[in-house]
């Protein structure tokens, strides 16, 4: 099957957030490094493209709305129509099976045991999918196995050119994003202030980050208000965070895309998990074999540059959306998270450098 593939045009469909969006370039390093004149096209939803910025990989991104108009959508699927040789599909969804369908005749992707069999039968290579034992790196790279290309497990971060802003040059700091996409995700307000406060204690300026969304804006301007820290949310794009975090000594976040991109930098990066399973979703350490698994199921970990500070309980990881099970819940186990747990972390580092 790869006979010819050098002179073919490659098609990745990853139709969900940034984070995941960020975790198929690995996916697409491979295809570079194994076929570096083959043309390279990824399709993402609309607005999560600026992940993808100044990746030296990729020749074109297709940005797909959530929605439009049936005329749109047509003249959409009409463009898409056999422009590809392969179509390859980390995400296990009718829509990404379809738009593979459309867009090459050969189609890799994971189907599971709800898939429709008319749905599976849009693909021509289907592979189960592993929601439970495999992180989603090595996972995404099970694609490449039909058409015996060898993994690369790099993940690469988005860049807008690596310049900082200008009050940060020459400076010492830390960087702090506090808000996560869910709230069950979320880390109480008061436990980021003591963080910061004690970052601060030792000379370090502290950085906070955050998207323009009103309520994550104003839970970074109260800890920016309560502490002193430099605050840049809305301020920044994607790439342009990277960078910044990129020079950082260290960063600490929750589990949320932010935080893969700053693994994905290199730098000392720290997380705090209650719920997510961390076998699947940890952040994956830059110097990590895309052979071997980074995470356990369960406690507190390190590897390469990245560190896992799990909340304790009897039912972590529950792999539910905090305590009642739904997006704007609480996680008890990140309630009850120390402030210590991720200040011994940060000693350690100060000890090591």
């Amino acid at each position: 099957m790869t006979s010819d593939l050098p002179n073919k045009r490659f098609l990745i469909l990853c139709t969900l957030r940034i984070g995941d969006v960020l975790l198929t370039t690995p996916l697409i390093r491979s295809l570079r490094k194994a076929y570096p004149d083959s043309r390279i096209g990824v399709l993402v939803l609309k607005g999560m493209a600026n992940v993808l910025e100044g990746n030296p990989d990729i020749d074109e991104i297709i940005e797909s709305p959530h929605r439009t108009t049936l005329w749109n959508r047509l003249k959409e699927w009409h463009g898409l129509w056999r422009r590809y040789t392969y179509a390859l599909s980390p995400v296990s969804s009718d829509r990404a099976r379809f738009y593979a369908f459309l867009a090459a005749p050969f189609r890799l992707g994971f189907i599971n045991a709800h898939t429709s069999s008319f749905s599976r039968r849009l693909l021509t290579h289907a592979l189960l999918f592993d929601d439970e034992t495999l992180h989603t790196v090595p996972h995404n790279l099970r694609l490449l196995e039909p058409l015996g290309i060898p993994p690369d497990g790099t993940v690469v971060p988005p860049t807008a050119g690596g310049s900082i802003p200008v009050q940060l040059s020459e400076k010492k700091y830390a960087v702090v994003h506090p808000y996560p996409k869910f709230t069950y995700k979320s880390w109480p307000l008061e436990n980021w202030v003591q963080l910061v406060r004690e970052i601060q204690k030792t000379s370090m300026l502290v950085v906070l980050t955050g998207s323009h969304a009103p309520d994550e804006k104003a839970v970074v301007r109260e800890i920016a208000r309560l502490t002193t820290a430099l605050d840049l949310s809305g301020t920044l794009s994607l790439a342009a965070t990277a960078d910044l975090i990129k020079k950082a000594q260290f960063f600490v976040g929750p589990d949320t895309g932010i935080t893969h991109l700053a693994a994905a930098t290199g730098i000392p990066t720290l997380t705090l998990f209650g719920p997510t399973n961390p076998v699947k979703w940890g952040p994956w350490p830059t110097t990590q074999n895309c052979a071997q698994q980074p995470w356990h199921h369960q406690g507190s970990q390190h590897q390469g540059n990245v560190w896992i500070i799990q909340g304790s309980g009897p039912c972590v990881p529950c792999h539910q959306e905090g305590c009642d099970r739904h997006a704007h819940s609480k996680s008890l186990c990140l309630e009850t998270l120390p402030v210590n747990a991720v200040l011994d972390v940060i000693q350690t580092l100060a000890l090591a450098s």
